[in-house]
């Protein structure tokens, strides 16, 4: 099967936070931790969802405003300080009667390793730790938070013809 084959079957993006949904730098202030994220990236997480695609965050990290910005762009299965990323991902591919080729996984650091290969798509940004972009079926043309996340949805929706310029997306 072709890559494009694969891309064309997904219904379901699973993205991990720090460094894909973020460039991965957290800013520490006296008044907390900022994390920096991609507008670009919320244009196609939003176009995702209203299209009918299935998205989650699966992340060891925990920060009330990434959850917050997340919910803002529709996205509700958000899992926060999780422990076993693979156990997590298999009850969530089992409560939702998920197939392995219909879910994408996009990880850039080795607590993704295990997770990513319970998926059928395993997908990393540019700058991913070695290791995971050894074990990536593709690898984006961009680092996590810069557009990484972008890439592959807009892959995903043009191949399936739900990429509508016309989509009002205007909770960005």
């Amino acid at each position: 099967m072709s890559i494009l084959d694969q891309f064309k079957q997904i219904t379901t993006f699973v993205f991990d936070m720090d460094g894909v949904l973020t460039d991965g730098t957290v800013y520490v202030l006296d008044s907390g931790q900022y994390r920096r994220m991609n507008i670009k990236d919320g244009f196609a997480l939003q176009l995702a969802i209203k299209k009918g695609y299935r998205v989650a965050v699966i992340s060891g990290s925990v920060s009330d405003p990434a959850v917050q910005r997340l919910q803002k762009l529709g996205i509700q299965d958000i899992f926060m300080g999780v422990k076993d990323k693979k156990a997590h991902l298999q009850h969530y591919m089992q409560q939702h009667q998920l197939q392995k080729g219909e879910v994408l996984m996009m990880g850039d650091d080795i607590p993704d390793y295990e997770v990513m290969q319970t998926v059928g798509m395993a997908c990393a940004p540019a700058d991913a730790a070695m290791e995971i972009r050894e074990l990536a079926h593709y690898i984006s043309g961009a680092p996590g938070g810069m557009g990484c996340v972008r890439d592959v949805i807009e892959k995903v929706l043009k191949l399936n013809d739900h990429w509508d310029l016309h989509t009002n997306t205007a909770s960005l």
